[in-house]
C-alpha cells in the first residue's frame, strides 16, 4: 500500500518564462493585490488572467492549480516579515521584533490568516524566517528538538493572538462607527452579575483599542520570552 503523495509548487523546479507572457512575478504580485481586494474566495485563475490581460493560460505555465498559486502569494506575506540578526540585537530583541512583524503583517495581509495551518510554508521567504528563529534560539542556548519548541511556541502566540483579531476586524470592522456610550451601557449590563469584572472595566480607558490589543499582545509576547528565557537556567 503506498500513502498519498505530498505536492508543492517549491518541490519541483520552477518554470522559466515561456514566450511573450507575463512572468511568475508578475503573476504573484496580481494575485496578491486581488486577494488584498477580494479575499480567499474572490481568487480565480480567470479573475487573475483577466486581472493581467494575458489569460489564465500565462498562469498555468507557473502553477498547476489554485492551491499552487496561494502557496506563491503565501510565501509573499512571509517576506514581508524581519529577523533581525540575533548576533547583532541579541535574541529576545530579535524575537520580539520577528514576533511584531509577524502580527502586523498579518493583520495588513488578513486572508494569509485562513492559509495559516493548512498551506505549507516551504518557499524561500519562509525558509528565511524559519532559519533566522532557529539561529536566534540556538544563540539564545537551546539544542535539539528544544530549538523546534522554542520555534513553534513563539509562532502559536503570535498565531493564537493575531487570528482572532483578524477574525475581529472581518467581522466588527472600525469600532469608531459604534456608539461609545451604548457600548459601555451594553458591557456593564453583559457583566451586571459579577462586581469584581465591572471593577476592572473601565471602557472610556479604551480610547484607541488598536493601541490597547497591541499593549496585551506586547505584555503577552515579554511574559513568554520571560518564560523561555527561565527554562535556560533551570
Amino acid at each position: 500500500m503506498t500513502g498519498k503523495s505530498f505536492s508543492s509548487v517549491w518541490l519541483r523546479e520552477p518554470r522559466k518564462a515561456g514566450g511573450p507572457g507575463r512572468s511568475r512575478e508578475e503573476i504573484v504580485k496580481a494575485a496578491v493585490e486581488l486577494l488584498d481586494e477580494e479575499g480567499l474566495q474572490g481568487l480565480s485563475m480567470r479573475k487573475l488572467g483577466a486581472k493581467l490581460s494575458a489569460g489564465a493560460t500565462s498562469v498555468y505555465w507557473y502553477v498547476a492549480n489554485k492551491d499552487e498559486l496561494l502557496e506563491l502569494a503565501y510565501d509573499e506575506v512571509w517576506r514581508m516579515m524581519t529577523v533581525p540578526d540575533p548576533e547583532e540585537v541579541g535574541w529576545r530583541d530579535s524575537a520580539a521584533a520577528l514576533a511584531h512583524s509577524m502580527r502586523r503583517v498579518i493583520l495588513r495581509y488578513p486572508w494569509a490568516a485562513d492559509l495559516i495551518g493548512r498551506m505549507p510554508a516551504l518557499g524561500p521567504n519562509a525558509m528565511r524566517v524559519a532559519n533566522g528563529m532557529r539561529k536566534m534560539f540556538d544563540l539564545a542556548g537551546f539544542r535539539g528538538l528544544d530549538i523546534d519548541f522554542a520555534n513553534s511556541t513563539l509562532t502559536a502566540y503570535v498565531f493564537g493572538m493575531t487570528i482572532p483579531e483578524v477574525a475581529w476586524n472581518a467581522t466588527m470592522g472600525d469600532l469608531d462607527d459604534y456608539d461609545a456610550d451604548k457600548t459601555r451601557e451594553m458591557v456593564r449590563k453583559a457583566a451586571a452579575d459579577y462586581p469584581d469584572m465591572l471593577k476592572r472595566i473601565d471602557m472610556g480607558s479604551y480610547e484607541d483599542p488598536a493601541y490597547m490589543r497591541e499593549l496585551c499582545f506586547d505584555f503577552g509576547l515579554v511574559s513568554l520570552l520571560d518564560g523561555l528565557e527561565r527554562r535556560l537556567t533551570t
